[in-house]
């Protein structure tokens, strides 16, 4: 096969990249905003200022106020005078980098099509979980201007454009890279897997040390206070993944760098990372669900659950009520239909069905369900939700994923494309004039 060009992989890989924040040029930067100064939008007077010029375009006060604003609420992050000093300096280098993409894109003729603005637009009510029509709502209601949402979609999108002409152009993946993938990952198939998403802010030069590091610190408090993980990550992480809230997929321990690795091994599903200074910046890792080797194998239950809910802060004679309910319902439950119809009229909300790997259910809780028989229904079980009866309804064997060709090239253009982005931004950066006056 000789070279393997990356054309349809590549496409699908490129295509998420996003205009995330980049860190400041090079040429004229000021320092950034301290304490001591007035953040934008509470100077005196009414005069549009401004906050930045890239090339022959400004950055004005207005935009970057604008944005802030935009940041926040959609982060869920706490409207304070502390949160907006500490992002200001981020924010203003992702309008930067914006302008950096937009010029770049007029300069290669590369556009953004009304249908793909709008479609950019339609994924971001879904994933707010907002009908079609009602982000122009929101933004309208809360002050915020729809051109500077469009303006960022638009730098998204052309970006990726970009990005996905010069990887088709220079990167290549030869037969011996997805040989010595397929290797790799043989090696380790049998180490568990990680969901993982990241939030990556880069460090470019050791003035920005401390700054970026205090910006990780402050974003990871404000999720630990409920700030939403995948919306902080698309408007502050610059990684490809930010397009996508950050996630990276399942991986093992050995398919990150070493200190990010060893962090993903030790925390929980669910548990945020402390900073990590790593490569060239610092990473918020988000581990979202942990499975083990190999993705699948072994032994799939088929089971129904009902459920009878109880509050966290019931206490034993409640507790002992709901058992004694559950334990009289047990005998209604004939077979798995029935069980299903029987818990859907009496606890709709808790009453399901699915399949179970064995894998990825406790210890205690496989070997209750392995002692049971189909159609018999388990003894109540207190649960933190309440107290519940599972019952088995069949049991089968899943064959454990097999490593492909496909996947390790998949692999391979993940590691290399966000290295790609970032060196062409780089040099967009480079070559600018940038003259930051915040």
């Amino acid at each position: 096969m000789g070279r393997l060009r990356l054309l349809c992989l590549l496409l699908l890989a490129v295509a998420g990249i996003s205009a995330a924040a980049s860190s400041a040029p090079r040429q004229r930067p000021a320092a950034p905003a301290q304490s001591a100064q007035p953040a934008p939008g509470d100077r005196a007077g009414g005069e549009m200022r401004i906050a930045a010029v890239v090339n022959d375009e400004v950055i004005t006060d207005f935009d970057l106020l604008g944005r802030i604003r935009m940041v926040t609420l959609s982060s869920n992050l706490s409207d304070s005078p502390d949160v907006r000093q500490k992002i200001t300096g981020q924010v203003l280098r992702a309008l930067i980098d914006e302008k950096l993409q937009l010029q770049e894109a007029k300069k290669q003729s590369v556009t953004a099509s009304e249908d793909e603005i709008k479609s950019a637009l339609g994924q971001i009510e879904k994933q707010n979980n907002m009908q079609a029509g009602q982000l122009d709502q929101f933004l309208k209601a809360r002050g915020i201007d729809r051109d500077a949402v469009v303006h960022q979609v638009t730098a998204s999108l052309v970006w990726a454009k970009l990005v996905r002409r010069m990887a088709a152009q220079t990167t290549e993946i030869s037969d011996e890279d997805i040989e010595d993938a397929m290797k790799r990952m043989k090696e380790h198939a049998k180490e568990p897997q990680s969901r993982i998403a990241e939030i990556f802010l880069a460090v470019d030069n050791p003035a920005q040390e401390d700054e970026v590091r205090k910006l990780a610190e402050k974003l990871s408090e404000q999720m630990k206070q409920g700030a939403r993980f995948s919306a902080v990550a698309q408007q502050f992480s610059q990684s490809a993944t930010a397009a996508t809230g950050g996630e990276i997929g399942w991986v093992r321990p050995d398919q990150l760098a070493p200190e990010l690795g060893k962090m993903a091994a030790q925390l929980k599903p669910g548990e945020l990372s402390p900073p990590i200074r790593s490569g060239g910046g610092f990473y918020l890792m988000l581990v979202l669900d942990r499975r083990a080797a190999g993705g699948g194998g072994g032994t799939v239950y088929d089971v129904v659950q009902v459920v009878l809910p109880l509050p966290a802060t019931a206490g034993d004679p409640a507790r002992r009520a709901a058992i004694a309910e559950a334990d009289k319902m047990r005998p209604e439950f004939k077979d798995c239909p029935t069980m299903l119809k029987v818990g859907k009229a009496k606890a709709p909300e808790f009453s399901s069905e699915g399949k179970l790997n064995a894998a990825q259910i406790s210890p205690q809780l496989r070997a209750l369900v392995e002692k049971l028989t189909p159609g018999q229904p388990s003894p109540p079980i207190v649960q933190k939700n309440g107290v519940g009866i599972i019952m088995l309804c069949g049991k089968s064997t899943e064959a454990a994923a097999t490593i492909t060709r496909q996947e390790a090239t998949e692999s391979l253009i993940k590691q290399r494309i966000d290295t790609l982005s970032r060196r062409y931004m780089r040099d967009l950066r480079r070559a600018a004039y940038v003259d930051v006056r915040v």
